[in-house]
């Protein structure tokens, strides 16, 4: 497995920077890049957001989790969410399914998260190209007809 370390010193070497050329293009003071490769520091989940944007990578790929370079953590890191989820004050117990959706008092992180107009605007456009599609067109018309068919009785 490839650690942190490893992967942003692969990273660095293949577009041919330095240590400290790295470090200012990131912002970051000119011995962070050298502390983060030798594993003498880890970088803050901000400074690690910034390599990997920065590379082009996804955090889970900078980290040495997946081989995979894409982006496709993007929804569990809360690219969706416009704001971060409220923090409970005090421990709630599990709310039932029917209970959390019921739009009632205090919501859920779930709650944020399909309220956000990142995520609602995201599965438009998903709705809007799978009715574009023959399978959504024949999804359409049978709605269609069953609609007018009720609408006859």
């Amino acid at each position: 497995m490839v650690t942190l370390a490893q992967r942003i010193e692969e990273l660095r070497t293949a577009r041919g920077l330095s240590r400290p050329a790295l470090a200012a293009a990131l912002g970051l003071p000119r011995t962070a890049i050298e502390k983060f490769e030798t594993g003498r520091q880890t970088p803050t989940q901000d400074q690690q957001s910034k390599l990997a944007s920065y590379f082009g990578v996804s955090l889970f790929y900078l980290r040495g989790e997946t081989n995979d370079t894409t982006q496709m953590s993007d929804w569990m890191d809360g690219a969706f969410l416009d704001e971060p989820a409220p923090v409970p004050a005090t421990k709630r117990a599990v709310k039932p399914v029917a209970a959390a959706s019921s739009g009632g008092e205090g919501g859920t992180m779930f709650d944020a998260f399909l309220t956000s107009k990142k995520f609602q605007e995201a599965l438009r456009t998903a709705v809007l190209d799978t009715l574009r599609t023959p399978e959504g067109q024949e999804i359409l018309a049978k709605a269609i007809r069953r609609e007018l068919a009720s609408r006859q009785k």
